[in-house]
């Protein structure tokens, strides 16, 4: 089991496209009876596609010689029967498949006819079969098995081939029902149209699957282990007769790997110590699948409602409305196709708390004025008298020059040589620290790096190696060794 399957590299193979031409012909072949093949006869049938067309014989005998080599193709040497002198000095072949290769591509034709979904099936024919297959097994072991080893094995063959049918295509058309495709296809509303078709397909198979599950039920439980090893040695020594060159490697409990076929048969209905049966959660599966049709064509339903037009209806309740003589009634009618005409509901943004466990009951009641709702509708406002300010802007602006001239001082102080050294300033205030950042990201933006300042002066930022600490009273900042070069600062100042 743990072996690497050298068989398979073909499939995968760099030249997999000229193995996989070789190979579908070989089992052509196989299926026709024809077991050995030459290499003329192998080309005469490749050169017949497009991709073949430079495709030299000899490059045919090296593809060859590499299946040999994987174990795809058995060469067997042609001795006799030379038809030309060429032929005689030249040794030839003729090729076998191996059993490995047949089924290989055996199953890729079964997946490429299945395509890119599951495949399966609900039959409920099938349960019916295994159940009469298991009737008759029953019917031999309580008839002191009078039958013959043939038919007993061959009953025993169509049982578990029923019984791998079943698994097989409930186990694929459940994973098929829980597929993407599927379920994008529900989204539709071309589902609508096989919606019955489908519930109906699906309601059958659980009827059916009810009214035999019950039947082999009973049968699983009737027939005991000793009943099953008398039928068994029927079918082993049928099997036995057949004839093999082969010899068995070691000695192996000839009824050991029937039985737990059997077992697995009971497992399969009646479930066993470590959880239910699969006949249970098939069933279930199936349930969930016509539930799941049932709310997807609610939903499509509902949206296809949502679109549709309700004049009839409409029309259809005015009529009605004038049948009516009394006008009590009349209301009657209304208050149930339309509702009460006269509640309303309003909110407010009034919070009165921010407590959430706090009830509606304790709250104090929220006041709400409703205004009319007319297109020349205004509120009403009084006249006031105009206010000057002009004393407090001035003030403002008084107090904002004196904050610049001051932040203008003590940026002076730190000026050597029209130039500001980050690495040479003292301890300085927090305001100033923010400052000379601001203006480093100022400039940071322009290709000169040059800005004007709110000072009213030119600065020019330039960035050296390395990295200094700049030392404030709120702190110290690690950052690149800038220097600050004002420009014109006489000027300015002046």
């Amino acid at each position: 089991m743990f072996k690497r399957v050298k068989e398979a590299t073909y499939l995968t193979a760099e030249k997999a496209w000229s193995y996989r031409a070789i190979l579908r012909y070989f089992f052509i072949q196989h299926e026709r009876m024809r077991e050995f093949l030459f290499p003329e006869e192998i080309y005469e049938y490749l050169i017949q596609y497009d991709e073949f067309k430079d495709y030299p014989i000899e490059a045919l005998h090296i593809d060859l010689d590499t299946l040999v080599k994987w174990g795809n193709l058995i060469a067997r040497q042609e001795l006799g029967k030379s038809r030309t002198v060429e032929e005689f000095k030249k040794k030839r072949f003729r090729y076998q498949s191996t059993p490995y290769t047949i089924e290989f591509e055996r199953m890729l034709i079964q997946l490429e006819g299945m395509g890119e979904v599951f495949g399966g099936s609900l039959e409920k024919s099938q349960f019916e079969r295994l159940y009469q297959s298991l009737a008759k097994i029953e019917r031999i072991i309580k008839g002191n098995l009078t039958e013959k080893n043939e038919e007993c094995a061959q009953l025993w063959d169509d049982t578990l081939s029923y019984f791998r049918q079943i698994t097989q295509n409930t186990s694929d058309y459940i994973a098929y029902l829980n597929s993407e495709e599927v379920e994008e296809q529900m989204q539709t509303e071309a589902f609508l149209v096989y919606k019955d078709q489908f519930t109906t397909y699906l309601r059958d198979f659980i009827i059916a699957l009810q009214g035999t599950s019950l039947q082999i039920q009973d049968i699983l439980l009737a027939i005991t282990k000793s009943e099953l090893r008398a039928f068994l040695q029927k079918v082993i020594q049928h099997k036995d007769q057949v004839f093999r060159f082969e010899q068995e490697q070691e000695e192996t409990d000839p009824y050991k790997e029937q039985e737990e076929k059997w077992a697995s048969i009971k497992d399969w209905f009646l479930g066993n110590e470590h959880g239910e049966s699969q006949y249970e959660m098939l069933q279930q599966r199936t349930t969930e699948s016509i539930r799941r049709i049932t709310r997807v064509v609610q939903r499509l339903g509902e949206r296809h409602q949502y679109f549709r037009s309700r004049k009839k209806d409409y029309l259809h309740l005015a009529k009605w409305f004038s049948s009516l003589e009394d006008l009590e009634e009349a209301h009657q009618l209304s208050s149930v196709a339309f509702g009460v005409l006269h509640t309303r509901h309003f909110h407010i943004d009034h919070i009165p708390t921010e407590n959430i466990y706090t009830d509606v009951w304790d709250e104090e009641p929220m006041e709400h004025e409703t205004k009319p709702i007319t297109r020349n509708y205004r509120e009403k406002t009084r006249p006031g008298a105009v206010t000057s300010n002009t004393k407090k802007k001035e003030e403002l602006k008084k107090q904002y020059l004196e904050q610049k001239q001051q932040e203008k001082k003590l940026i002076e102080q730190y000026i050597e040589g029209n130039e500001i050294h980050i690495e040479n300033l003292p301890l300085v205030e927090s305001h100033v620290r923010k400052l000379l950042l601001s203006w480093i990201g100022k400039a940071m933006v322009r290709k000169d790096r040059t800005i004007k300042t709110e000072l009213g002066v030119k600065v020019r930022v330039v960035i050296r190696d390395g990295r200094v600490l700049l030392r404030a009273k709120d702190g110290v900042l690690k950052m690149p060794n800038v220097t600050f070069q004002f420009i014109d600062l006489e000027g300015s100042a002046s």
